[in-house]
């Protein structure tokens, strides 16, 4: 016995230093590019049905002609139900894609993206292949890592060395590897001292938290006159002093997520009234009692009312998140999703498994009563930002995932989902997914959008799909959607088949086959460990 478990301690202490040795220090940068056809001199997409992203139903068969990277035309050549024309085609080009039967829309734009961890996803291979695989073209890093991370990355995607979308790289006060002027936390001149230097640095805007007033305004007041944006997590912390409505009348340029905006129409309150046994660092007790907003707040009353009105009059935009927060209303359902077993890796399962130290991984004892409060809250949320976007408010999609069950690239889609839920048209969801997003980022530099809308001029960033996503947004997901065939057979449809950014064609199967290796290889190296 006492052999035995020598032995076992010794293969126990084997194992961690084989996981110590494997383990990188820090997230690692996406290998040089070895996917994608492109791009071409003259690229021709045939006889697609395309969604153009404004909000404009779709249309075809239309012939898409991209040159190098940018959109040429776009040219309706015939009707639904009879032959094409041929002699109305465009002519031959060096590259063509059979598109018929199939639909186009622009590249989608992620608002909220993170570029995984060491703890999470040590490859962002992995979670940029994930992010092209669902079309995601475009994303909002926030941030996508350190500052340093960021901008190399964002260099090399806009050069194509890499297989991944194009980065805006938006970071947090105070990063920055030589950055030693100080703290831009405690003092408004040092705040607008790092905005320089991270607009030198090739950062496109700031990352907030619920700051103190006179540091939020130091910080915004630069980001508008350096040309940088600004999106705010209003953190529980500070939002007593900070909320939606404080930082907007700052100039802050777009909400994510939720915080903030409940605290800026509270009824009969000036601060959530928590618990007396509260601890904000239990993040059982801060997510659990967040979703408790929902009953203080009056759906179209006064404050209701005048908080919407004002917050479209500041031209604010609203980028939700809700995928990331909707395992609150049913974990199981996420913990069992589809994709797992396929595509998470292990190390981000683990991450996800209930852990008192794991941001994000709160369900320690996760009730019934939690799972109906969110409910509850998101149906409140849902309305508002319904009402917002029919006032002409702004919405984009952004998806926050790599936490509490929710997967790169299919987390995105789940927004999609989830906007249709509040309300919106599909269309509209669609236009949040791309225009909208594409505005955001546009707007502190005031120039038109490079992308967002399938249009002549216009950066070739597309997605290709062979099933309507309009009618059901769930053929979208690297899974696809169920279906029974003639045969009563069950089987799956969908699934994005091309991806292009920059006018590269990405195959979106073979990225989700990689993807699926990455994992397969860290199961059994998993695997192997384990035996000691």
């Amino acid at each position: 016995m006492r052999i035995l478990m020598r032995t076992s301690i010794i293969y126990s202490i084997l194992s961690v230093i084989l996981i110590a040795q494997d383990k990188p220090k820090s997230i690692l940068p996406g290998p040089d590019r070895a996917e994608g056809e492109g791009p071409f001199k003259r690229l021709v997409i045939r006889g697609a049905t395309v969604i153009d992203g404004s909000g404009g139903p779709p249309r075809g068969p239309v012939d898409i002609v991209i040159e190098g990277n940018r959109i040429k035309s776009v040219s309706g050549v015939g009707y639904p139900g009879v032959p094409i024309n041929e002699k109305r085609r465009p002519k031959a080009g060096d590259y063509e894609i059979d598109a018929h039967g199939s639909y186009v829309m622009p590249g989608f734009v992620d608002m909220h993206a993170h570029a995984g961890s060491v703890s999470k996803a040590p490859e962002t291979e992995y979670v940029y292949k994930l992010w092209l695989a669902h079309g995601v073209t475009t994303v909002r890093g926030v941030g996508l890592g350190s500052l340093e991370f960021s901008t190399s990355e964002k260099k090399r995607s806009a050069n194509n060395e890499i297989t991944a979308p194009r980065i805006w790289a938006y970071q947090r006060p105070g990063q920055g590897k030589d950055w030693k002027g100080g703290s831009p936390y405690e003092d408004p001149a040092v705040a607008r001292k790092w905005v320089r230097y991270a607009k030198k640095k090739g950062v496109d805007g700031l990352k907030l938290g619920a700051f103190e007033p006179r540091i939020m305004e130091a910080l915004i007041d630069e980001a508008i006159k350096n040309d940088m944006g600004t999106t705010a997590h209003l953190a529980q912390t500070g939002v007593a002093r900070m909320n939606t409505i404080d930082a907007a009348r700052l100039g802050l340029g777009t909400q994510t997520h939720y915080y903030g905006l409940f605290e800026s129409m509270y009824e009969n309150h000036d601060v959530q009234p928590w618990p007396v046994d509260m601890n904000y660092s239990n993040e059982q007790h801060r997510f659990g009692q967040v979703a408790r907003q929902w009953s203080l707040v009056k759906p179209n009353g006064e404050k209701w009312e005048a908080l919407k009105k004002e917050l479209i009059e500041l031209d604010m935009t609203m980028d939700p998140t809700m995928n990331i927060y909707a395992a609150g209303r049913d974990v199981m359902m996420a913990r069992n999703a589809d994709w797992h077993d396929i595509y998470t890796l292990p190390s981000q399962w683990d991450f996800y498994t209930p852990n008192r130290i794991a941001h994000g991984s709160y369900w320690f004892d996760w009730t019934t009563h939690d799972e109906i409060a969110w409910k509850k809250f998101y149906q409140v949320w849902m309305q508002f930002l319904y009402e917002y976007k029919n006032a002409g408010g702004r919405v984009t999609t952004g998806s926050d995932s790599g936490f509490i069950y929710k997967l790169y690239g299919f987390g995105f889609i789940e927004e999609l989902e989830l906007l249709q839920e509040a309300g919106f048209h599909p269309l509209e969801v669609i236009r949040a997914a791309t225009l909208h997003g594409a505005e955001t980022l546009h707007k502190p530099l005031g120039t038109p959008v490079e992308f967002g809308m399938v249009k002549p001029g216009l950066l070739a960033d597309l997605v290709i799909v062979d099933e309507n996503p309009l009618a059901n947004f769930k053929v979208l997901y690297g899974t696809g959607a169920i279906k029974i065939n003639k045969n009563n057979e069950v089987t799956r449809v969908g699934g994005v088949k091309y991806t292009i950014k920059d006018g590269i064609v990405y195959d979106a199967k073979q990225l989700l086959k990689d993807v699926e290796n990455m994992v397969k290889k860290a199961k059994r190296r998993d695997g192997e460990l384990k035996k000691y």
